[in-house]
């Protein structure tokens, strides 16, 4: 049976048997039984690569980390997380670079970036933080919440996700506003010029 390790954009965590493309972690979250008993832990939410160097770890070992996994880097990044700066070490360089396009004047590290999502991801312990933004506005991997499930800004196109990769498309229109999932700042990054690792199903 799968466990309840697979993150969604809404940052929830759901048991399903695909894995996706990338592995991550926000600290420990299952107690020694294997049973799920928090949210989060800690400011560091990353995405990795799901092979390193050969390293070989049980998952959900007692009193270690809680590994998760995405379907892609865009669902990750959804969810809160930020790229790995030892295993993924180019794209996190990337990303600070453009962090600190985005985010003119500040120091741009670990800690910075680590401080800043946290704010902008959670709104409680355990509650996602959203905002509400006109959809023309959001730079291409920004993932909305639309008609009740999540969706990919691509293109001129909407692709809704799903766990096993993105299903249904429509034309991305002009709306008023829409709920962004994707944190504010790294929506900022986004548009500043960083690209995610998407899924082979928003490619079709």
């Amino acid at each position: 049976m799968p466990r309840r390790n697979r993150v969604t954009p809404e940052a929830e965590l759901i048991a399903v048997p695909d894995r996706g493309m990338f592995l991550g972690n926000r600290g420990a979250l299952h107690d020694r039984g294997g049973n799920l008993v928090r949210y989060s832990r800690g400011r560091l939410w990353l995405i990795c690569l799901t092979e390193f160097k050969a390293r070989r770890r049980p998952l959900w070992a007692p009193g270690k980390l809680t590994e998760l996994f995405f379907l892609d880097e865009a669902t990750a990044l959804a969810a809160g997380h930020r790229p790995c700066g030892e295993c993924r070490s180019a794209a996190y360089r990337a990303f600070k670079a453009a962090w600190g396009s985005a985010h003119p004047g500040q120091t741009v590290n670990a800690a910075t970036i680590d401080t800043r999502l946290h704010a902008d991801r959670l709104a409680d312990i355990d509650t996602k933080r959203t905002f509400s933004e006109r959809l023309g506005a959001l730079p291409n991997a920004t993932m909305i919440r639309l008609d009740g499930r999540p969706w990919l800004v691509h293109g001129d196109q909407l692709l809704a996700w799903a766990p096993g990769g993105y299903e249904q498309r429509r034309r991305r229109a002009n709306l008023a506003k829409v709920t962004v999932l994707t944190p504010r700042a790294t929506v900022a990054t986004l548009a500043a010029g960083y690209q995610p690792e998407l899924h082979r199903t928003a490619q079709r």
